[in-house]
């Protein structure tokens, strides 16, 4: 299924109050909608994914996976700032007919639920029967299901938090001066930043996986090495995997936006905020995060009303949420049957 293109023509606002003149939106679509639009299925991804759920989430998304397109309709828009389709510093910029580059205007979690909203409309769904995210894509379910109560029916969020963390935060400024250390950063130029972008990786992956990934993933196998070793081969490699495919100021744009995460913001509290949320809702955690730790999902649980809690363990920290596919789909179906099962209960009692 092809990459499709939303262009959404006025100018949008942006929380900043600062405006795009134009912003088009990627996204894919699989399977069909029903007759009442009520198998909708809308995925939020994280920060350096795509639009194209059935190839990052294999084993959650797909013809024989939980989310399967013969009954749902998946819906998956990249984010606002993302290289992948969605405008993003390197985007035109209407006004001078050149790149944007730093010149981008800063966004945040609240901009891109606001463009995946035009998005939907443009779809003419009305309501979302599932929206579901983990990491930044979490974020973004937890204000969208704030700023609109009564338009999500159930709601799954995994490794994730409420407000961004002052560790998140400091990671991703760690990152984000990896980038600036790199002067071709400056040069306004597609491959600017490169070098930093690698380093910047790098010291990602120290936050998404654990110690003992790295010792069980990486351990050498002669007592004699003293240099070259494996997990510096495995740094140097995700990093320059990285670089191939994504660019130095959508990442840095983007772990800006992620900083930006607070759903009290202009509201009464975090905790309120997630008290309005209406949607049945299961938060998932990652015994080994150590970007977001399981303390961030359980406060996310005890506020949203009834919300369901699960935990799980994973060799893998953070990326646990991409990868322990067979113990999420466990979790997230028996989540689905029960719901499925009060809303026949219910249906019973009205008749």
């Amino acid at each position: 299924m092809s990459v499709k293109i939303f262009q959404y023509k006025k100018q949008f606002k942006l929380e900043s109050g600062k405006r795009l003149k134009k912003l088009n939106i990627a996204y894919h679509t699989f399977g069909k909608l029903n007759a009442d639009k009520s198998n909708v299925v809308w995925v939020c991804h994280a920060l350096t994914a795509n639009s194209d759920v059935l190839d990052w989430w294999k084993g959650l998304f797909g013809e024989n996976d939980l989310f399967n397109p013969e009954e749902y309709f998946i819906v998956c828009a990249n984010i606002l700032g993302s290289p992948y389709g969605t405008t993003n510093p390197l985007s035109v910029n209407e006004s001078t007919k050149q790149p944007y580059y730093l010149s981008f205007p800063k966004i945040t979690i609240r901009d891109m639920v606001e463009a995946h909203k035009l998005l939907a409309q443009h779809l003419a769904i009305e309501n979302i029967e599932m929206l579901i995210g983990g990491s930044l894509g979490g974020q973004q379910a937890l204000e969208w299901s704030v700023s609109e109560t009564d338009r999500i029916k159930n709601l799954i969020v995994l490794a994730t938090n409420a407000q961004h963390s002052a560790w998140g935060i400091a990671f991703n400024e760690s990152q984000r001066l990896a980038i600036e250390t790199d002067r071709t950063f400056y040069t306004q130029e597609a491959t600017g930043g490169q070098k930093g972008l690698k380093t910047a990786r790098s010291i990602a992956l120290l936050s998404y996986r654990t110690y003992h990934c790295y010792a069980d993933k990486q351990i050498e196998s002669s007592n004699e090495v003293i240099d070259s070793f494996k997990s510096s081969s495995y740094q140097n490699y995700q990093g320059e995997k990285l670089v191939n495919r994504f660019n130095a100021y959508s990442y840095w744009y983007l772990t800006k936006t992620m900083d930006s995460h607070n759903l009290g913001r202009g509201r009464t509290s975090v905790a309120a905020a997630l008290a309005s949320i209406k949607a049945n809702t299961l938060v998932i955690g990652i015994a080994s995060d150590l970007l977001f730790p399981t303390h961030e999902q359980k406060f996310i649980a005890k506020h949203i009303p009834e919300a369901s809690y699960h935990e799980i363990d994973s060799l893998y920290g953070h990326d646990g949420f991409l990868l322990e596919v067979s113990k999420l789909e466990s979790i997230i179906s028996k989540f689905l049957r029960e719901k499925t099962l009060e809303r026949e209960q219910s249906s019973l009692q009205v008749a």
